[in-house]
């Protein structure tokens, strides 16, 4: 007799409102058998306002690990376990990874039900490039670190999606003002599908002044769109300009600060730099006997 394999689904749940979430997600929801929840009494609002009564487990950056062994128990007893988040889908910046990869190693289903997500919904109204983009998620929190992940973006071409909390908000762009210069257009959406849903666009420049005159700017979920690097920044730098600022800056930095430097200095990609910084550095000596 065949045994029963059960199915993980990854379903994404609404980001402001609720008639956002789909039949099928709904569907999926009523169904489970176990919901693994980044917050069970968030998500417990939600089944609530549905009608919905279904078995809830929490599942947190915290617990993740712990809770992995358990869940593949009951996918592995035939049960449907459904991964959700506070909201939007999962593993954007939420937790579930180790779950999913967990469950698809271990050969079970893992199904999207997709739906509500910040990212594409502020690239579809930034009315900046979306053919071609990159999710950051979330800035370091700390000052120095935050200015290090900009300045290493500072090149790419691509546009940029940040999550952002609204008390970091200033210092995000005034930091991305510095790394990426005051004209590179942005979108900050904020809010977004709530009822007091509200997009600023303008330069980075603009955005922060806008920020002194507007005091709901730093309030509610925010998502940040940037505009990626201009061609003619974005241009891949002169091979032998970069290795020679590579060389010379290894004489006083470590490799990853000379590439990120170099790569600050030059245009080119921390990758680039990186990759030379990493050959060119002498490999450490054995100790003496």
């Amino acid at each position: 007799m065949t045994k029963v394999r059960g199915t993980l689904q990854v379903v994404a749940t609404p980001i402001g409102n609720r008639a956002d979430l789909s039949p099928r997600a709904q569907e999926a929801l009523r169904t489970a058998h176990v919901i693994a929840a980044e917050d069970t009494r968030r998500t417990q609002q939600l089944l609530h306002s549905l009608g919905i009564s279904r078995p809830l487990v929490s599942l947190h950056e915290h617990n993740e690990t712990q809770r992995v062994p358990q869940l593949l128990e009951r996918l592995g007893a035939g049960e449907t376990v459904v991964l959700v988040s506070d909201a939007g889908t999962p593993l954007l910046s939420d937790p579930g990874f180790e779950l999913v990869r967990a469950a698809a190693h271990a050969g079970y289903p893992v199904h999207a039900i997709p739906g509500p997500s910040a990212v594409t919904a502020a690239l579809a109204i930034a009315a900046l490039p979306a053919q071609r983009f990159c999710f950051e998620g979330f800035l370091p929190a700390r000052a120095a670190e935050r200015r290090a992940a900009l300045s290493a973006l500072a090149h790419e071409p691509r546009t940029l999606v940040f999550f952002e909390a609204p008390h970091r908000l200033l210092a995000t762009l005034t930091d991305m003002a510095a790394e990426f210069g005051a004209a590179r257009e942005a979108v900050v959406a904020r809010e977004l599908t709530k009822l007091h849903e509200s997009i600023y666009r303008g330069t980075l420049a603009q955005l922060l002044e806008r920020a002194g005159a507007d005091e709901n700017f730093t309030r509610g979920e925010i998502t940040l769109v940037v505009a990626g690097a201009p061609a003619a920044v974005a241009a891949e730098a002169d091979p032998a300009v970069l290795r020679r600022t590579v060389e010379l800056l290894l004489k006083e930095l470590p490799p990853g600060r000379a590439a990120a430097l170099a790569a600050r200095l030059t245009g080119a990609t921390r990758a680039a730099a990186y990759a030379l910084a990493t050959r060119a550095s002498p490999a450490p000596q054995a100790p003496e006997a």
